[in-house]
């Protein structure tokens, strides 16, 4: 009799701990889920542009995290067309840069037949490559990290060319 006691006793007492097993990976698998990104934060990450439409000289803004993203299929006539700051896609060269001076974070405008960029606060100058040409920005424009999807752009995930141009230090 005692000794079906303590086979029922270690019974029960594996099942308890079967149990208590099982909780503590519920718990553990909920507490990874709040440290995971929401999904519209996940979703908000990346933005996938498509350049076969981009005319030449013409400038497009996108949106990326909230931020301006400067788009524009550089042609050959522009200064800038054999800076190495620009992403060649086959035989086109395409300018992408987040739209922000890197002074003081306002948004400069082109002027497409001055091929260049003007901040409105201080009259900090780029080129058609994100490249400083009139002071007080202290560095070019930020390239975001980008991924090229045949004739599509996937901002915010780092591709091939963005690591060579990041191996490079132009990024």
């Amino acid at each position: 009799m005692a000794e079906e006691k303590n086979g029922r006793r270690d019974f029960f007492g594996a099942m308890l701990g079967t149990w208590a097993a099982i909780g503590g990976l519920g718990a553990l698998y909920a507490a990874k889920r709040t440290w995971d990104p929401l999904p519209s934060v996940k979703a908000a990450g990346f933005t996938t542009i498509d350049l076969s439409d981009c005319g030449e000289d013409e400038l497009r803004t996108e949106m990326w995290r909230g931020k301006p993203v400067f788009v524009m299929k550089v042609g050959k006539n522009n200064p800038s067309y054999d800076d190495k700051r620009l992403i060649r896609i086959g035989e086109e060269r395409f300018f992408i840069a987040v739209g922000l001076c890197t002074h003081l974070g306002c948004i400069p405008t082109y002027f497409p037949d001055k091929k260049k960029f003007v901040c409105p606060c201080h009259g900090g100058q780029f080129d058609a490559a994100g490249r400083v040409l009139k002071a007080p920005p202290p560095k070019p424009l930020e390239i975001p990290p980008f991924k090229i999807d045949g004739s599509k752009l996937v901002l915010g995930e780092e591709g091939e060319e963005y690591k060579k141009m990041k191996a490079e230090k132009l990024v």
